[in-house]
């Protein structure tokens, strides 16, 4: 191998090593916000031990009527102290968690079958949820548990990431990647991240099985995500075809869409009907 060539290789094996690191390791731990301090006061905490690492779970109300609230990739669980409030207001039981490398959890990495390990505990604890609300990574997780024997009366899903390959093309398509770089990312977190997984890319996937779902889906999607876009919003309300429902948002990006009022009201809507709406809010206020 001549130098030119052999300097060309360390680069790429350089740059492929710091976009690999981004698909396992959150760049940064976020804190909770001020608004959000007097919620996540009131949650009792457990802890759920998670390959060598421990996910830290939040839990409100008195165990009736389990919802689970599933945060995305450098997110964390009180990005829904905002849902988690109207949902008690409502009656139900609002759990939720912060993953390996995320929020209070321990650990730096995480990956989805981590995600998978988690849910897959919280409904063998808490039963069938009434429930589950999951924003963009999560929502991906929380399709392939379903599929995995995790049972839920409605799902809601805010801005979808459709599937594991997505993130990695967008990035590659962001960036400018080469298809060599491409390729070295994929191949990295086929070997180190993910062994043994048969086909990861069509697996860590909301599409498989869509037309077996028979539960209510709603899709909340912003016109104006920078990260995941719109279009993938459309694809997978369709791919769900009368079962889905899709509301889009405007001006409220990916991250800011889990505390907007509307799209509370919208989820909570959902998840308790108007008529149910009603008699919860009654049972709440002769307690």
């Amino acid at each position: 191998m001549d130098p030119a060539t052999a300097t060309a290789d360390v680069a790429l094996s350089d740059q492929g090593e710091q976009l690999f690191d981004l698909f396992r390791r959150p760049q940064g731990r976020s804190r909770p916000r001020p608004d959000e301090r007097d919620v996540m006061e009131r949650a009792r905490r457990s802890e759920l031990a998670v390959n060598g690492e421990v996910a830290v779970v939040h839990h409100w109300g008195d165990g009736e009527r389990p919802v689970l609230l599933v945060h995305g990739w450098e997110s964390r669980a009180s990005r829904y102290a905002k849902a988690v409030a109207r949902l008690l207001d409502l009656g139900f039981s609002p759990v939720a968690f912060d993953a390996p490398g995320h929020g209070e959890a321990t650990g730096e990495t995480t990956t989805m079958l981590e995600y998978l390990d988690i849910i897959t505990a919280l409904h063998r604890a808490h039963g069938d949820f009434d429930a589950i609300v999951a924003h963009s990574f999560g929502a991906t997780a929380t399709f392939v548990a379903l599929r995995q024997g995790v049972r839920a009366r409605r799902v809601v899903a805010i801005s979808a990431v459709p599937d594991f390959a997505y993130l990695v093309d967008a990035f590659s398509v962001g960036l400018s990647l080469g298809p060599d770089l491409d390729a070295e990312v994929r191949g990295r977190l086929e070997r180190q991240v993910y062994p043994g997984e048969r086909d990861m890319w069509s697996r860590f996937s909301v599409f498989p099985g869509s037309a077996d779902v028979r539960i209510p889906l709603l899709f909340i999607h912003d016109e104006d995500d920078t990260m995941v876009d719109i279009g993938q919003g459309r694809r997978i309300a369709e791919a769900f075809g009368e079962r889905a429902r899709l509301v889009i948002t405007r001006r409220l990006g990916h991250q800011r869409i889990l505390g907007a009022p509307r799209v509370v009201e919208e989820l909570a809507g959902f998840i308790a009907p108007d008529g149910e709406v009603r008699e919860r809010k009654a049972e709440v206020a002769a307690r």
